[in-house]
């Protein structure tokens, strides 16, 4: 057998370590998202769960997402044309199966708490990369005090003030206060508002409403990891 060159085996061994370098050169050094984000969506009024995705980035053709067990639970990519030219903003919604079918406890243990990874690589080929946390802790739906009748020229709605958090266990507002509402938001058709989280009511402009018409609408709790939760309500204008 022909003795192995010293310099060869030096040669190779440092190929090989320039290609890890290289490779977690680039790991490392990937751009992070402009914004990437994963929250619990519930609707109190519905009695229904789900997650919620939100990313933005320069233009990428390929993103993955990982669950704090390093497990691979979404990808998005461009195809055709579109992978070329690139995508920017994404938001996704998961299912929402109502309660009875798929309790909240279970869409919990479905979507573990922990630092979820986002990875891509852009359509010029260069990595991103970010975290984002995804909490367990979630509000109790805003109890509406408004009437069930509003005049259309001064419409008001009003909410009492979310302190306590959702109980997996029943569905129901339980006694925990170790959350952090951060604000509310209004939706009643094309009209949204984002609040503070000292707000107790907002005024609808009256340019959204019209006299003797029925009002679906939405009041949201924020809790600071970005969880919300939803209670629905209707008012009549006179």
């Amino acid at each position: 057998m022909r003795p192995i060159n010293i310099l060869t085996t030096l040669a190779i061994g440092l190929a090989v370590g320039i290609l890890c370098l290289a490779a977690a050169s680039r790991e490392s050094w990937a751009a992070p998202f402009s914004a990437a984000k994963i929250i619990f969506e519930v609707n109190a009024s519905d009695g229904d769960a789900g997650i919620q995705v939100f990313l933005d980035g320069e233009p990428w053709k390929i993103v993955k997402i990982f669950n704090p067990d390093k497990v691979q639970i979404a990808e998005f990519q461009g195809k055709g044309n579109l992978e070329g030219f690139g995508l920017t903003e994404l938001f996704s919604e998961s299912n929402e199966p109502p309660f009875e079918d798929f309790p909240l406890q279970e869409v919990l243990a479905l979507f573990p708490e922990g630092k979820y990874e986002f990875k891509g690589t852009t359509v010029e080929g260069a990595s991103l990369k970010s975290m984002a946390t995804l909490s367990h802790v979630i509000p109790c739906g805003p109890v509406i005090t408004s009437p069930g009748v509003l005049d259309p020229d001064m419409a008001e709605i009003e909410w009492t003030e979310v302190t306590n958090e959702l109980d997996p266990s029943t569905e129901e507002c339980g006694g925990s206060t170790d959350l952090d509402i951060v604000g509310y938001q209004v939706i009643v058709g094309s009209f949204q508002v984002t609040l503070p989280a000292s707000a107790r009511s907002v005024t609808i402009p009256p340019e959204f409403l019209e006299p003797n018409t029925m009002y679906l609408f939405e009041v949201l709790a924020i809790e600071a990891s970005g969880n919300q939760t939803i209670t629905e309500g209707s008012f009549e204008t006179n």
